[in-house]
């Protein structure tokens, strides 16, 4: 049974954070991805704020697109910014976004960026999702750490319409993905991410997994791996911080491995990719300075549930995508490789 906390945030996991006008800086996106279901092909569209730290007067609309063609390794990369007064709204009270002349809401996303061949535009509907869900324990969405917030506001939800990159319109109907919305007044200093919307062969079950780093003045804390895994209708939620803290987990360019455990269950996964299957991106820190998103939505993934009875694995089960999973890495670090294209 969920307590009074957690249904409270899965009610308002669509409700914008952001308060205009406000001098601490903040940030806020909403963002949709989702993948062909058979070819390396796949989509992710983000509406964001940005605030900077004591300027609410400069605070910007961002619009983002990528669609990511791991058939012709071309990927369609675009953005657009405005002025976020008089021209974008994030309502507090309902899933309504809009930046400039895009929108977002209850199924139904519309919008475009970029320009010449490098424009993409999209008219997009979603249906289906199923319950939010909660990468963190209910109590931090509303606590003052982390700083970076992140949620699911439909895992598991299918597609349909049309996204038009290079020039040439893509027919989404039957992509499947996810609604997702995050928050905070300064970005993870380091982190991996990574989602699944349907195995392959396991089109229901939906993992959620990320491994952070925080800076505390000098001091680095150590890795933390909150993991939620959704299978045959249970929600295997790996995400107190003592958990997250225990995890096994290690990533770089372009493999990670993560564990997680209890004396009941263990959940064991690799995601990886192929240098050329990421898009570079600049994202703006509220305090100051540059991070670097290596983001892809067509890389592998292989999960390995194991259930456990008194100390003894009782059943074991493998869950697999060869091109269908999320990746990002957030990073300072300026020797990754990838080019940054936005």
């Amino acid at each position: 049974m969920r307590g009074a906390r957690e249904q409270a945030v899965r009610r308002r996991a669509n409700h914008a954070r952001f308060r205009p006008g406000q001098r601490g800086g903040f940030y806020e996106s909403f963002f949709q991805r989702a993948n062909h279901p058979s070819r390396p092909l796949a989509f992710w569209i983000r509406y964001t704020l940005f605030s900077p730290a004591g300027r609410p007067e400069a605070a910007e609309g961002e619009l983002w697109a990528v669609y990511f063609d791991g058939e012709s390794g071309r990927h369609a990369v675009a953005k657009r910014e405005v002025p976020f007064a008089g021209r974008c709204d994030f309502d507090r009270g309902a899933f309504a976004v809009t930046v400039d002349d895009a929108r977002l809401g209850p199924g139904r996303l519309t919008g475009a960026a970029g320009e010449g061949e490098g424009a993409v535009s999209w008219d997009l509907s979603f249906a289906g999702g199923g319950e939010p869900l909660l990468l963190f324990p209910a109590a931090l969405y509303d606590a003052p750490l982390p700083k970076a917030k992140s949620l699911v506001g439909a895992p598991l939800c299918v597609y349909s319409g049309v996204l038009r990159a290079f020039g040439q319109d893509v027919d989404v109907s039957g992509w499947v993905g996810s609604q997702n919305h995050n928050w905070g007044t300064k970005h993870t200093d380091l982190y991996a991410w990574g989602q699944v919307a349907g195995f392959d062969g396991h089109p229901d079950s939906f993992l959620e997994v990320a491994t952070a780093r925080l800076k505390i003045g000098p001091l680095w804390t150590p890795r933390m791996t909150p993991l939620v895994l959704r299978h045959q209708g249970e929600e295997i939620a790996l995400r107190s911080l003592g958990r997250a803290v225990r995890a096994d987990a290690s990533f770089d360019y372009f493999t990670w491995r993560f564990r997680s455990e209890t004396d009941r269950v263990s959940v064991e996964g690799r995601i990886s990719a192929r240098p050329e299957d990421f898009v570079g991106l600049e994202y703006r820190n509220p305090p100051g300075g540059v991070k670097h998103c290596l983001n892809t939505k067509i890389a592998a993934c292989s999960v390995t549930l194991r259930r456990k009875n008194l100390g003894r694995e009782v059943e074991v089960v493998t869950l697999t995508t060869a091109r269908r999973a999320a990746f990002e890495i957030l990073t300072d670090d300026r020797g990754h490789g990838v080019a940054i294209r936005a």
